[in-house]
């Protein structure tokens, strides 16, 4: 299992530990007094994000978190030490959500965020807390509050910024791996890619992350094939780029077939900026490329670009539309190279 973006945890808070009741006996000393210590606060159960993950696959193996107690007041005033905290680590772009699997506890997108997701029980009292003037030696403590139990989901949704669309066999593994460093599977016999791929591109000076997305096929959203289990990775994304084969002969139909499966699964995701990019054009002639062009405009009610991921045709002006899709808050810009003088 090389990628997991859904999984189920229970955690549960330390319980604080018990007030003490005790008093100080001391050779000499006829009036010690009470001197029972307060109980030590139970540990709490964190989220942090940080950086190297990107799958929930450490949660497969381990689903119960449980903080440690508070330890109890002890005599001579001596409060118990509190219980240790647990930090569950999750990868950048985890949402945390209640057992209704409806509910966001937390949508945690940066490096270094921390949310609380249970808070220990508080200590009890010892008698030392309960001394008055007209209570000189009480005879009672609290006990340690009760720690928090829940069951919480785990949703992964990737942070990129060009989410790729299209049915199998589209070309979107070829069109990652022909413009950043990501290998994905690539072969030349139709399949589907089968968890999402990140990678990062680079023109004219500036980065930016696209993930390819398991292809979707006419009743994803009914659950056929891997139905539209990966749409979520696409929600955070500023711009989909929809990639279709150029070399099958019902373009206009599978364009409407990926527009349907996205109105299906709701949301804004149908609503984002779109570009419609025909692909695999080197294996059409000029004749074919414009027929297959207009075909797909009529569908799409605009203009479409044309590109081949293997030839490299197109590439850079498809990637120069997507930067200009992308906000510049979320690019990433190279520092200029100064050249230095040479020097023998």
């Amino acid at each position: 299992m090389k990628f997991l973006d859904l999984c189920k945890v229970y955690i549960r808070s330390g319980a604080g530990g018990g007030g003490c009741v005790s008093f100080r006996r001391e050779k000499y000393i006829e009036y010690g007094g009470p001197d029972g210590g307060d109980g030590g606060t139970g540990g709490s159960v964190w989220a942090e994000v940080v950086e190297g993950l990107n799958t929930l696959i450490d949660f497969r193996y381990q689903q119960h978190f449980f903080a440690k107690n508070g330890i109890p007041g002890m005599g001579r005033q001596r409060t118990g030490a509190d219980g240790d905290d647990i930090i569950l680590r999750v990868p950048v772009g985890t949402e945390i959500l209640d057992e209704d699997q409806e509910t966001v506890i937390a949508d945690l997108t940066e490096v270094g965020q921390r949310v609380e997701l249970a808070r220990g029980g508080n200590g009890g009292f010892g008698n030392l807390h309960f001394k008055s003037a007209t209570n000189q030696a009480p005879r009672r403590a609290n006990p340690g509050q009760d720690g928090v139990e829940r069951t919480l989901w785990l949703r992964l949704k990737l942070i990129a910024d060009v989410g790729l669309l299209g049915l199998p066999n589209a070309g979107k593994s070829t069109f990652l791996a022909a413009t950043s460093n990501a290998r994905p599977k690539i072969a030349d016999y139709p399949f589907t890619t089968l968890h999402p791929n990140l990678g990062v591109v680079g023109v004219d000076n500036t980065e930016f992350v696209v993930a390819d997305i398991p292809g979707l096929i006419e009743g994803a959203s009914e659950g056929r094939g891997l139905g539209d289990l990966f749409l979520g990775h696409v929600e955070r994304c500023a711009v989909l780029l929809h990639l279709m084969d150029g070399t099958s002969e019902t373009v206009a139909q599978d364009y409407q077939t990926i527009i349907t499966e996205l109105e299906a699964y709701g949301g804004k995701l149908a609503e984002k900026p779109r570009i419609t990019v025909l692909n695999k054009i080197d294996a059409l002639d000029e004749e074919e490329r414009e027929a297959t062009r207009k075909a797909l405009e009529d569908a799409v009610g605009g203009p479409v670009m044309m590109m081949s991921g293997v030839a490299r045709e197109g590439v850079t002006e498809v990637l120069r539309a997507l930067r200009g899709q992308i906000d510049d808050d979320r690019l990433r810009h190279k520092p200029a190279e100064e050249e230095v003088p040479w020097h023998p």
